[in-house]
């Protein structure tokens, strides 16, 4: 098989959702897959951190590269010499027009469900990108069975064009940390003291952010962390100025840490020390950073909604993100019982262990030669 795919969110220094994404999947192809032909497409020069150049795997960058899926990847798709057998999209656009298949990957539908809680260009982007790659792609690929089924459902597409891949993680970084010392320089990197809670995604309003803070006041002798890009940093988070006033407007300034964006290889060290990872977001694809804090030994507290039960199984404290009393008594209940507390952290570290970015490339190599295989049974009945 000849594979292109589009590299553009992957091609970044500080990866989250999307871009995180891109990135281990083409880092673990590479490693899995010496027979197909790979051409990964860029904007601008492969990061030192991607796989090398070798033969089978190309890096191609594409000039103009302005409106890059209208424009760049068509362009490059049409005037092709030997036009791939496919092109695939680990984000939620795949190029307008396209002389071959498209495999697109679609995170959640999370745009139709909160639209109020995205910004309205980004809305329409989403609205319409989407419907248009769910519609015209000849494959889909999406993170969890709940986004599978919520694609099927509100989009009327048959079950078979749906893939449902879990992501993973890295099991190098995120493992149980016992150096002390090293946390305790961590924590005072980002001025954490004490014990403390922690969240660890974008700011931004479908997090429920607000909530937990409100829910987070009344609880004494502990911090509330909240680690994730905040202003001046474009598309990681939007709407979070109302995110970032609530602990002054509520008096509890002191006990809530914004600490912006953490390195990937710092995180480690702040979920091993918390009290509890909490994720109390109103919908979710996966969650990655849930997998992430059971990896590390810390108890998870998650919502009892979209994909989130599934993802956690049996080793979260489920809790309605629309409820503060229900998420104050799951802090309580996670800091203050140690039996439950050992037994969620115990079935966390046996849950992370079903999630792999390895699983995740062979699943998609599967998909990529099924797709290739349907493209020449079609081309065998004309």
């Amino acid at each position: 098989m000849n594979i292109w795919i589009d590299g553009y969110e992957a091609n970044v220094p500080q990866r989250l959702g999307s871009s995180q994404l891109g990135f281990e999947l083409l880092c673990h192809l590479e490693k899995i897959d010496q027979k197909n032909e790979y051409t990964i497409l860029l904007p601008s020069a492969p990061l030192p951190d991607l796989p090398k150049e070798r033969a089978g795997w190309t890096y191609k960058i594409l000039k103009p590269n302005k409106l890059w899926t209208r424009i760049a990847l068509p362009y490059a798709l049409y005037s092709a010499k030997i036009k791939p057998d496919l092109i695939y999209s680990p984000t939620h656009y795949i190029p307008r027009f396209s002389p071959v298949r498209r495999i697109v990957t679609i995170f959640d539908l999370s745009y139709l469900h909160f639209p109020e809680m995205i910004p309205r260009a980004d809305l329409w982007k989403m609205v319409n990108w989407g419907k248009f790659g769910i519609q015209r792609a000849d494959h889909i690929i999406t993170i969890s069975n709940f986004s599978r089924k919520d694609i099927i459902k509100n989009y009327k597409i048959n079950s078979e064009k749906v893939t449902a891949i879990y992501p993973g993680y890295d099991k190098n970084i995120f493992k149980p940390i016992k150096d002390h010392k090293k946390i305790d320089l961590i924590k005072q990197k980002y001025g954490i003291s004490g014990k403390y809670i922690i969240y660890i995604g974008t700011i931004q309003p479908r997090k429920n952010l607000i909530r937990l803070i409100e829910a987070f006041k009344p609880i004494e002798n502990l911090k509330l962390v909240i680690v994730g890009k905040t202003k001046g940093l474009g598309r990681e988070g939007w709407m979070f100025d109302e995110i970032l006033a609530k602990p002054a407007k509520l008096g509890i300034e002191d006990k809530v840490i914004f600490t912006g964006f953490v390195p990937t290889e710092e995180l480690p060290y702040l979920l091993s020390e918390a009290e509890t990872f909490i994720l109390p977001s109103l919908w979710e694809g996966f969650g990655i950073p849930a997998v992430e804090a059971m990896a590390c030994g810390a108890p998870v507290i998650v919502s009892n909604v979209s994909s989130l039960p599934e993802v956690v199984g049996n080793a979260g404290l489920l809790i309605d993100p629309h409820s503060t009393t229900q998420i104050e008594q799951a802090i309580r209940t996670i800091t203050t019982d140690s039996k439950i507390r050992e037994k969620r952290i115990k079935a966390g570290l046996e849950q992370a262990k079903k999630y792999s970015w390895n699983k995740m490339a062979k699943t998609l190599l599967k998909v990529f030669e099924l797709t290739c295989a349907e493209a020449s049974a079609s081309e065998r009945k004309k």
